[in-house]
């Protein structure tokens, strides 16, 4: 109940966000959200011990699927565009996954980041696909509905973040329960999850299948904010972004990655403005900071208030 709680109070003040705040705003209130989003699913994939330093891989799977409906088949619907996004995304996700799921440690690690630069490369290369200028997309209906001009982004943040808030309880739910105690397992001792009759292998494998999906889904909504793909997506700097996303968070609750993803935005965008030289510098002392001085994320910090309250 705490939970569903939680999701409404988020969901009422992001809606109210999107209708009442300034372009500027909704604007960076999508990227946090689509990176959230993304870093949901590697918080899952971290529940194991694993961390993906490819998730960029998913995230421009997920954008460059969503601006080739609309560049190549003038499919102009926001939903389908999220949909076909997760789908790609998981899809991928699935047969990639088949390999991946084997590797453990910074063999994964960097695994993922190499299949991630192949996509880059592949993409840089393809004239057919913008080579590094990519290309525009546009949506103008949600679910074949209609919407005033000006008001797109506003209406794709009330989505993405109904479409969030259902994700982040699917995941609570997955987490706190028997798969998500087996997935911490796997972290800690894998060969004992294996004489107990489970499936380490199978355990990754969904997991990774399901931070794929959400990256894709991140995608898509990030390229429907900015209006264009190009192949930066998929580049390691992208999915260095999402790891520092995590480490900022922590993984002890789904709502870490939302806020996290907040905070880095906002950063980065007054680091952009007032130090726009050096704002790589500004954001590498604070990750250096959380190492430092709260290991465990930011979200620490409020589980210490609660439980001295």
């Amino acid at each position: 109940m705490k939970a569903l709680a939680a999701a409404a109070v988020a969901l009422a003040l992001l809606i109210a966000l999107a209708l009442l705040a300034p372009q500027w705003l909704v604007f960076m209130a999508m990227l946090a959200l689509a990176k959230g989003v993304v870093v949901l699913g590697l918080v899952v994939l971290m529940r194991t011990g694993l961390v993906s330093f490819g998730q960029g891989l998913y995230f421009g799977i997920g954008a460059y699927a969503a601006a080739l409906l609309s560049h190549q088949w003038h499919i102009a619907d926001a939903a389908v565009m999220l949909l076909a996004a997760a789908a790609a995304g998981g899809l991928i996700a699935a047969l990639l996954g088949l390999l991946l799921a084997r590797y453990r440690d910074i063999f994964f690690a960097m695994l993922s980041l190499a299949l991630s630069m192949i996509l880059y490369g592949l993409l840089v290369k393809s004239a057919a696909l913008g080579s590094t200028d990519g290309f525009n997309l546009h949506a103008r209906t949600f679910f074949g509905m209609a919407f005033a001009s000006g008001m797109e982004r506003r209406v794709f943040l009330i989505a993405g973040s109904a479409c969030a808030v259902v994700a982040a309880l699917m995941v609570h739910r997955l987490l706190g329960r028997h798969w998500g105690r087996l997935a911490s397992a796997v972290r800690d001792n894998e060969l004992r999850v294996s004489y107990l009759g489970a499936s380490p292998y199978r355990v990754v494998y969904v997991n990774y299948l399901i931070a794929g999906a959400l990256a894709g889904f991140g995608g898509a909504l990030a390229a429907l904010a900015v209006g264009h793909v190009d192949p930066e997506t998929t580049y390691w700097t992208t999915s260095g972004e999402f790891v520092f996303i995590a480490i900022l968070g922590g993984t002890q609750s789904i709502i870490a990655p939302f806020v996290a993803a907040a905070i880095f935005e906002a950063l980065r965008t007054i680091a952009s403005q007032y130090a726009p030289n050096v704002w790589q510098m500004s954001l590498g002392l604070a990750m250096l900071a959380i190492i430092m001085f709260q290991p465990a994320g930011l979200w620490s910090l409020a589980e210490r208030w609660r439980r001295s309250a």
